[in-house]
């Protein structure tokens, strides 16, 4: 586990300012930390998503007892739900949720995007309508910014034009040239807010789409600006995991080799361990969290589908080795029972179990990487995917 730089109270004991220190490396891939106010966090990390101020059907004390060092929380959400002034007012995000380690909140703009209703995009911002409600709403780079430091992240991010792919080369180069003019509003907004000052950092977005000229592009000017560390959006979106890698593959050697690289939305143990060996750092993805909901486990052994029947009547845990009680201490018969009648301490369980073994996934990497054996590690793992329980 990490060092708690937090009080019995949960606040902060020494507000530390931000930095990277990298570690080890093996080829591309790095095990290093990143230290905030609220604590260190060992990369590669993989991120709980914790949209609207919760990992969805867990408990924040069981979140940070699978060895997790950092939660994401989202700017739409929660501008819309609670409010971000409402939120600042209560002591801010860390103490409302009860987690008083790192949190990482992205800018709003993907959501923006994907769930608001008639949208209106242009140089100054994005104005929507709520999908809640209706009600209009405003999302600037200077006030995404300013939502973020009420909500007291320690990590932000600028705000950005995901475009959707496929899309036109033109479409995709506009919607990254205005992404570059945001971050540089971003960046001064951040400063002006005191961000620097309270140990917190902002990370800037590649974009470029599926175009290896624009994402190089992005990359250079991004890394001319003085960001606490640097993220690659616009991926995980549908594409072939192939062009995926190639995008990173393109990014990677154009990023400062003494900030953090966090790879959004993504993914797949597959696609986190490729990007691991590709010189990222952080992922976030809420898929462990809604393959829980659904019945499914990810596991050494490949994944679990709790709906089919086969699960019926087999006494066994899922992991009788894991130290995850979920994993261990339920047979999968139980499990199958509690999805198939609806309960809701079986997307709880399962939710435990993939939080649990992404976070293994991830100390697996680390203490790969530290060893000089990653290549070796990755095999392994995938062998383990491959071959079942035999």
């Amino acid at each position: 586990m990490t060092e708690d730089t937090t009080g019995a109270d949960g606040g902060e004991s020494a507000a530390r300012p931000f930095s990277f220190r990298l570690l080890a490396t093996d080829g591309t891939a790095r095990r290093g930390e990143i230290t905030t106010p609220h604590g260190v966090v060992r990369t590669p990390a993989f991120m709980p998503v914790g949209t609207q101020g919760t990992v969805k059907a867990m408990f924040m004390d069981d979140v940070r007892a699978t060895g997790a060092d950092v939660v994401l929380g989202n700017t739409y959400h929660l501008m819309l739900r609670p409010g971000a002034e409402r939120v600042a007012a209560l002591g801010g995000l860390h103490r409302f949720a009860n987690w008083p380690h790192t949190i990482l909140t992205d800018s709003g703009g993907f959501q923006v995007m994907s769930l608001a209703q008639l949208r209106k995009l242009d140089e100054t911002g994005v104005t929507f309508q709520s999908h809640i409600d209706g009600r209009r709403y405003e999302l600037t780079p200077e006030r995404s910014i300013e939502i973020q430091g009420l909500l007291g992240s320690d990590i932000q991010m600028q705000l950005d034009e995901c475009v959707r792919l496929p899309a036109p080369p033109a479409e995709v180069e506009r919607g990254m040239r205005l992404s570059l003019r945001w971050a540089d509003r971003s960046r001064r907004a951040f400063e002006a807010m005191g961000g620097p000052g309270k140990g917190q950092g902002l990370y800037g977005i590649v974009q470029g789409g599926d175009v290896p000229a624009l994402r190089a592009e992005s990359a250079r000017a991004l890394a001319a600006m003085p960001f606490e560390g640097y993220s690659v959006g616009g991926l995980a979106v549908g594409e072939p995991q192939a062009v995926m890698l190639a995008m990173i593959e393109v990014v990677e050697p154009l990023l400062p080799v003494d900030k953090p690289r966090y790879l959004m939305g993504v993914g797949t143990p597959d696609d986190i361990l490729e990007s691991v060996a590709r010189g990222i750092d952080q992922f976030d993805c809420v898929m462990p969290t809604r393959a829980g909901r659904h019945g499914l486990a990810y596991t050494r052994f490949g994944k679990l589908n709790f709906r089919n029947a086969r699960h019926a009547d087999d006494p066994r845990p899922i992991d009788p080795e894991s130290s995850c009680p979920a994993a261990r201490d339920y047979s999968r018969a139980y499990l199958h029972h509690l999805v198939r009648t609806g309960e809701a301490l079986g997307a709880m369980l399962l939710t435990w179990v993939n939080v649990d073994y992404y976070q293994r996934l991830m100390q697996g990497a680390r203490d790969a990487i530290e060893a000089g054996r990653y290549a070796d590690y990755v095999a392994e793992t995938k062998d383990g995917w491959r071959r079942g329980e035999g």
